[in-house]
């Protein structure tokens, strides 16, 4: 569907059900698919990538906490919002399935509007948690600074950077080719009121080209650091 608002994959062995959410959403503007089963739904997520999953707890074959178990361990899932469609009211299945890594509830019988209003919702959340990403993710070829998420990834590998180690990388990468002079690094990561020596910059320095293994972080010597990756 051109210009949809969302791909969303329903999940419900209820026929009627399905018929109800997907006229409705569709309606709204959202593109849709559904399955019967939670075997049928791990199957067509992986193949549809949808934003949001309403998801049945009581079916077949695989219940829903079987099936958000095999959604969550899908890496191409990872942004996928999930949503336990029940008529399960118990505090214990609730707290079970957000464990499991659900977004929501929404319990039985169904209201088509309030699921249009909490899908909305729940898609506007995500789009705003990706643009907020997006904005402080810094990309230089195979390595990604995530200031998001205080992540650094090379080639696809995480790599773990001690706190300052990470800021002080997120700093001259905030600024590729500029050369950071001594003391504008020691403010802005250590700041005014800590009083550390020169050799504190150099050690850090070292020890991001250690645990990286490249060699994106120049010396000018006498005056500072600078960022180039190529």
């Amino acid at each position: 569907m051109e210009n949809s608002l969302g791909k969303i994959l329903i999940v419900d062995d209820e026929q009627d059900i399905v018929e109800l959410m997907e006229y409705n959403l569709q309606d709204a503007g959202y593109e849709t698919l559904s399955a019967s089963n939670g075997a049928d739904a791990v199957r067509k997520a992986v193949q549809f990538v949808p934003d949001l999953i309403l998801l049945d707890v009581m079916m077949p074959e695989k219940d829903g906490f079987q099936t958000i178990k095999e959604i969550r361990n899908k890496a191409q899932l990872d942004h996928t919002i999930v949503i336990f469609l029940t008529a399960l009211s118990d505090e214990k299945s609730e707290i079970e399935g957000l464990k499991l890594g659900a977004d929501d509830y929404i319990y039985k019988p169904l209201k088509p509007d309030l699921i249009i209003q909490r899908v909305r919702t729940a898609l506007r959340r995500k789009r705003k948690k990706a643009d907020e990403e997006s904005e402080n993710t810094m990309q230089f070829g195979d390595l990604e600074i995530n200031r998001y998420k205080f992540t650094v990834n090379y080639q696809g590998a995480e790599i773990i950077l001690a706190k300052k180690e990470f800021e002080l990388l997120s700093l001259l990468a905030s600024k590729p080719g500029r050369v950071f002079l001594r003391n504008e690094i020691l403010e802005k990561v250590w700041g005014s009121d800590i009083i550390v020596g020169d050799r504190t910059i150099d050690v850090h320095i070292r020890k991001i080209r250690q645990k990286t293994g490249v060699d994106m972080i120049k010396t000018v010597k006498g005056v500072g650091y600078k960022f180039e990756f190529e």
